[in-house]
């Protein structure tokens, strides 16, 4: 099989050959329906996936696929409301430290020969306890152990019955116990595979492991013994099997969707963005009778951030740092970047969507007020001209360079620097850059998850609080509000404590993302939601 690492460019004499080359790409192979019949599902990742072990299931294309293969006692729905999984019901004591999970007792493990003559096996509170245990086994170097800092200890009460019990309060747990790291996995499969359990997965989920080619192809088949029907007391799911390919280049991926060789495309690339949409940011007419566009919030903020503990006197101003973020019209920055797909970030730093935002705790576009604070500055440093680096990847340069032309209009030099994005991380962890471009995505639905940022205990390298920002104020909030059980006064917590941050200006808040997808026509049932999590249970695809 051919393995594509050729790049399209726009105007190349070979694309045509190329579309032969992938088109055979996704045709061949010796599994069933896999020919882009009405059974199967079929989708582009651009790196290849690292684990299906759920123990590492960090990145978004880990955890699209992983949860395809594995449940956890909890899960999200589309309004991040936490719902039942394989737990029933739970219960929650006058402490809030003591969480008692009653299961189903009708999930099997995906059928495996170490199960015996079944061939397989119900799951029992016994697997969660292990499975939760694992996340923290140094062996494993999960990168989800910190999901169980907040947890004392887990009791298995019965085969139906466990008790997780916490360290202190932590009115987000439920949210942490949605995420992939927490799923269920068998002892005995995990143990016999060791590290190839990556590559051997066994789960509850609704599709099974069948193949996986490396950097080429990916299988999953149906689960006959899912527990899970639809509101008809069908089974789920309706698919027979999902293909996942690994083609790098977007352009390729982009080609092979309008020919029909791709059910899905997800998020939105500069390449192809001003050929599938408007300049308004709907679909363009001639996708309308092929393609549909689904879109919605997605609990990702972009920012700018500094380093407060750099010895710049730019980076050191408060006064210079309001300048920056009062002086380019974010509105402007989305409808010309982005074709209006993403909401200009004039709130804080809790992104619209969550309790506890605030849309009017940000700046808007004011370049008069901008100008005062920059002349104020020079007077009281005796800068004539002040300027700041910008750094960020190529993915983001150009809104770096369109910061950088407003900004020079309002007085402040601005150099950008492009560094890849595994050299920016570790820079900016270590604090060696002054002020870089950076997002932060939700690991769990709330507030919290975003405030943590900020909070002076978590210190980059050893938390993500890149800034360095420290408030004895916000500190105190962000404590007292770890206790409130209560969500809306939970909120009035997260609120102040977004202004406060604000108010100080150690980021420069771009924009709340939004999640755009794209599907052919003859698919119903994919949905969206603000995590921007591949659910393919309820997927059909229609002639």
């Amino acid at each position: 099989m051919i393995k594509p690492r050729i790049k399209v460019t726009k105007g190349s004499s070979f694309v045509c050959c190329l579309a032969l080359v992938l088109s055979s790409l996704f045709s061949c192979s010796n599994i069933k329906n896999e020919d882009g019949s009405l059974h199967v599902f079929r989708y582009n990742e651009h790196k290849n996936i690292g684990s299906l072990d759920p123990a590492f299931a960090k990145d978004n294309a880990d955890i699209w696929a992983v949860n395809q293969l594995f449940n956890g006692l909890v899960e999200m729905d589309e309004q991040l409301n936490i719902k039942p999984s394989i737990a029933t019901r739970w219960d929650i004591d006058s402490s809030a430290t003591s969480y008692t999970f009653t299961l189903r007792n009708d999930v099997y493990f995906h059928k495996h020969q170490l199960f015996g003559n079944d061939s397989t096996r119900r799951v029992t509170a016994k697997d969660f306890e292990y499975s939760l245990n694992r996340l923290t086994n140094p062996k494993i170097a999960s990168p989800g152990s910190w999901v169980m800092q907040q947890v004392d200890n887990i009791e298995v009460l019965n085969d139906s019955m466990l008790t997780i019990k916490l360290k202190q309060p932590f009115p987000a747990f439920l949210g942490l116990l949605s995420m992939k790291y927490c799923s269920v996995v068998p002892k005995e499969v995990v143990e016999h595979y060791g590290d190839a359990f990556r590559s051997h997965p066994i789960g509850t989920g609704p599709f099974k492991f069948k193949r996986w080619e490396e950097n080429i192809k990916l299988v999953f088949r149906k689960n006959e013994l899912y527990f899970e029907t639809d509101i008809n007391n069908q089974q789920l799911p309706y698919l027979e099997a999902v293909a996942i390919t690994f083609l790098p280049d977007k352009q390729s991926e982009f080609l092979q969707f309008t020919q029909g060789n791709l059910d899905f495309l997800n998020a939105l690339d500069t390449s192809y963005k001003d050929d599938i949409l408007n300049a308004d940011g709907s679909l363009n007419s001639r996708y309308e009778t092929t393609t549909q566009m689904l879109r919605g919030p997605y609990l990702n903020t972009e920012y700018l951030a500094f380093f407060l503990k750099a010895e710049v006197p730019e980076i050191q101003s408060e006064q210079l740092r309001k300048a920056i973020n009062l002086g380019f019209d974010r509105k402007k920055m989305m409808q010309y970047l982005r074709n209006g797909v993403g909401i200009p970030a004039n709130g804080g730093f809790i992104p619209k969507g969550l309790p506890g935002f605030n849309p009017s705790a940000g700046y808007s576009y004011q370049p008069e007020q901008a100008k005062i604070l920059v002349e104020d500055f020079k007077k009281t440093t005796g800068i004539a001209n002040p300027s700041i680096t910008i750094t960020t990847t190529s993915n983001y340069l150009d809104f770096c360079e369109f910061i950088q032309r407003e900004l020079l209009k309002i007085g402040i030099d601005v150099k950008v620097d492009v560094m890849p994005a595994s050299a920016l991380k570790d820079a900016k962890a270590n604090g060696k850059l002054d002020l870089f471009r950076a997002s932060w995505v939700a690991d769990y639905p709330d507030a919290e998850n975003y405030l943590s940022l900020f909070y002076s205990k978590n210190f980059a390298p050893n938390g993500p609080n890149y800034t360095h920002f420290e408030d004895e104020s916000f500190d105190k909030l962000y404590e007292a509000s770890l206790s409130v059980a209560n969500l809306k006064e939970r909120a009035t917590y997260y609120a102040q404590m977004d202004s406060l941050i604000m108010k100080q200006a150690p980021v420069v808040v771009l924009f709340y993302d939004e999640v755009v997808r794209f599907t052919r026509k003859n698919i119903e049932g994919l949905g969206i939601n603000p995590i921007n999590l591949l659910d393919l249970r309820q997927v059909r695809k229609i002639p």
